[in-house]
């Protein structure tokens, strides 16, 4: 999957270049015998890349985008299908903006897909990008809120709270994906980041916000679990399986963050070698992160599965009776009806 491309501009080629022009102009000054004794060195010359995910991708993306849809809508049916679940699994509501966020981000893979000629269209390619990423921070507090305050849905949370908080959360995410939309251009038939210098704060910015909530938010919430549990003090963020999500995006945030800081000329790298390796790993996190969209529900349908059989033993006989009635009422509606 991916071929080299046969030219790539990093930022370490343009920060050497600009110094070998700057150190050229500053020989040429003095004469043009020393021109004859420029020396151009190879490591000025632009650094080749190889772009994982290219026009040869293709079938990656529209796999991923396939599955994630097909996962999402069968979770979501499944959440929505049965009431006797919810008095099982209060946590019914988040699980279900869980599936709807992944759902979303599985149809915006298709509109940045290389090879499907959507870049041409600016407007369609900002919305993939902000329908990208408003989905992953949506999911991502919502993970958190669940974390800090879902366990206590039964007791003392009404739905008018829950439906507050969803609002809240979403409209956030919503705000957060405007700075990576506004920085999208099309280059080559693809979606990518402006390169003007306007619009290079933008790029900084969404890069601190992926850093900020796909690496720092869960190692805060880590962090804080454990100082409350050293300190044995008041409730600590419940970890459950849904984390697993962090794994997918973890990744893309530290690199993103790194890439923004060479971009920014903070970081210089020394080798081209090392520019390569970061080229590398945006497209090996990016990757990972578009398959989040299949692993994803099937995480929210672990997480009720484990939460329907902890709270089984726990109702009376009656209401456990009730499952099995509500599996078969469609069967045993037919005999009543006939013997009526």
């Amino acid at each position: 999957m991916g071929n080299c491309l046969p030219r790539v501009e990093s930022s370490l080629a343009e920060n050497r270049s600009q110094l070998f022009f700057e150190d050229f102009a500053w020989n040429y000054s003095y004469g043009e015998e020393s021109y004859g004794d420029v020396y151009i060195p190879d490591a000025v010359a632009p650094c080749h890349s190889c772009n994982l995910l290219d026009d040869s991708s293709l079938p990656f993306f529209i796999l991923a985008s396939v599955l994630g849809i097909v996962a999402s809508g069968a979770v979501l049916l499944a959440l929505c299908r049965s009431p006797f679940h919810w008095r099982l699994c209060p946590s019914w509501p988040v699980l279900a903006q869980l599936a709807v966020g992944s759902a979303l981000f599985s149809m915006a893979v298709p509109i940045l897909a290389p090879g499907l000629n959507s870049a041409h269209n600016l407007t369609l390619c900002r919305l993939g990008y902000w329908v990208w990423y408003c989905s992953a921070f949506a999911q991502a507090l919502l993970i958190v809120y669940h974390a800090c305050l879902d366990p206590n849905l039964g007791t003392g949370h009404t739905w008018g709270l829950t439906l507050g908080l969803s609002v809240g959360l979403w409209g956030a995410a919503a705000v957060l994906g405007l700075p990576i939309t506004l920085a999208t251009d099309t280059s080559y038939g693809l979606c990518t980041l402006a390169s003007s210098r306007g619009l290079g704060t933008l790029q900084s910015i969404h890069a601190a916000i992926c850093f900020g909530i796909f690496v720092l938010l869960p190692l805060g919430l880590l962090g804080a679990k454990g100082l409350r549990k050293a300190l044995y003090r008041g409730p600590r963020p419940w970890i459950s399986v849904l984390w697993v999500w962090f794994v997918f995006w973890w990744p893309h945030g530290v690199v993103l963050g790194f890439d923004s800081l060479v971009r920014s000329k903070v970081l210089l790298l020394p080798t081209c070698l090392a520019q390569q390796v970061l080229d590398l790993a945006l497209h090996l996190a990016e990757a990972l992160a578009i398959l989040h969209c299949a692993v994803s529900p099937l995480l929210v349908a672990l997480f009720c599965h484990q939460a329907t059989h902890a709270s089984l033993p726990s109702l009376p006989l009656p209401a456990r009776r009730s499952s099995h009635l509500d599996t078969f009422e469609g069967k045993s509606s037919l005999p009543s009806h006939l013997s009526a």
